[in-house]
């Protein structure tokens, strides 16, 4: 396991017996990572030291995260219904695992957070879908309230004006 073997041994060595196990060449792991091959060969010769944010992405290529839920960002109250849950979608189950938010700054908050922890995709507010587009690299859906939940709150304005 490369994250382990890179604290115990040089990074370059490491590195290279890792990418050895998997069977993979330097120019497939720059692809995968997008790292520039010339950096992946200093490294993996000992000539330069990899900057933190070079390991993580070579570390999330030799050893992804298994990614097994999707996220939704709501209030609280909506996700006491579905908060880690498993649903049976196209033959798989998806577990749901819900963020609680109130405020624009922890939704975006929350979405990092879900796509750190290995989200599938992230579900949430219409308003906050092309915020969240933007920060995510995994897909995102929107929550389209029914028409009878509108109905339902205008129905309660109505009754207090």
């Amino acid at each position: 396991m490369l994250s382990r073997k890179i604290f115990e041994a040089e990074f370059a060595e490491a590195l290279q017996e890792e990418l050895a196990r998997q069977d993979m060449s330097i120019r497939d792991l720059a692809e995968r990572a997008g790292i520039p091959a010339a950096t992946l060969y200093k490294l993996t010769s000992g000539r330069a030291d990899p900057r933190l944010s070079t390991v993580r992405r070579i570390v999330n290529v030799l050893e992804p995260r298994e990614k097994s839920f999707i996220a939704v960002i709501a209030a609280r109250f909506l996700l006491d219904e579905i908060d880690n849950r498993d649903l049976p979608i196209g033959g798989k189950q998806y577990h749901i695992r819900g963020y609680a938010a109130n405020t624009l700054e922890e939704c975006i908050a929350a979405a990092a957070r879900a796509e750190k922890e290995g989200a599938l995709g992230i579900v949430c507010a219409p308003i906050l879908a092309s915020i969240v587009e933007k920060i995510v690299d995994c897909p995102v859906a929107i929550i389209k309230p029914q028409q009878q939940t509108i109905i339902e709150a205008i129905e309660t304005i109505a009754k207090r004006v």
